[in-house]
């Protein structure tokens, strides 16, 4: 899982009810800090920005990974257009140049 980056586009994990996406999305993080194998970054665009302010309660565990010195990487275009750069709780701002650096690099899954 090092030479992998995870592309998170929603603030829910899957498609259908929102509430049960939540909860599929902090249970994937939940289980992932629990890994010994770690992804070589978190990329979060689109709604998936939410999921790093305190909205979600995967933000939580994604701290815990971004203190582990996992780079938590958020699109500036995403979090310029919801207006919420002063409520991200971890992370760094980031582009879409550096996404795809990334992706010349590593393998992408997106969530």
């Amino acid at each position: 899982m090092q030479d992998t980056v995870i592309l998170i586009n929603s603030q829910f994990l899957g498609k259908g009810d929102e509430t049960l996406g939540e909860a599929l999305l902090e249970n994937f993080f939940t289980h992932l800090k629990q890994n010994k194998e770690m992804p070589r970054a978190l990329f979060f665009i689109n709604s998936g920005v939410f999921a790093l302010t305190n909205q979600s309660l995967a933000s939580l565990h994604i701290k815990e990974l971004y203190n582990k010195g996992i780079p938590i990487l958020a699109c500036k275009t995403c979090v310029d257009y919801y207006g919420i750069e002063n409520e991200l709780t971890s992370g760094d701002i980031s582009s879409m140049s550096e996404l795809i650096d990334l992706a010349k690099q590593y393998k992408v899954i997106t969530l």
